[in-house]
């Protein structure tokens, strides 16, 4: 159905358990696969006294946000079947969805493969949804697992 499916890839969401049922979900289409990670590119601020007591550098907050991204795409890409074509991608966007947006863009996938993470009440009132938001930003089919 679809040839290449972006997967935007969070910390919590890449174990054994998870990347199986990807690997079952793309393997059972035959398509390839491009792994995203999105970092925001804007240096936090450290809880400190005061603000100008500590704070990282962009540039080094940018060479962690890369390493960070590195390692846990390769640990993804590990645990995928191995018969998937797999390619990864690391963005940088202040705002997740726009970053996953353009990480489509720019790798020409077919479709974008999201997980839902329900959130209830006032939680999701405030939080909203990256998932709903890009569903209703992409010009691409999403799928949401």
């Amino acid at each position: 159905m679809f040839k290449t499916v972006l997967i935007p890839v969070v910390d919590d969401m890449v174990t054994p358990k998870i990347m199986k049922q990807i690997s079952g979900l793309i393997g059972a289409d035959g398509a390839n696969v491009v792994l995203a990670y999105i970092s925001d590119p804007r240096a936090p601020f450290v809880y400190a006294r005061k603000a100008s007591d500590y704070r990282i550098s962009d540039a080094n907050h940018k060479k962690a946000c890369a390493q960070h991204a590195k390692e846990l795409l390769e640990t993804a890409s590990g645990l995928l079947d191995k018969s998937i074509k797999v390619k990864t991608h690391h963005e940088y966007s202040p705002v997740v969805y726009e970053g996953i947006l353009s990480a489509a863009k720019k790798t020409g996938v077919d479709a974008i493969m999201m997980a839902s993470h329900k959130r209830l009440g006032l939680k999701g009132v405030f939080m909203g949804s990256e998932t709903h938001a890009v569903i209703v930003h992409s010009k691409l089919p999403v799928v949401v697992i």
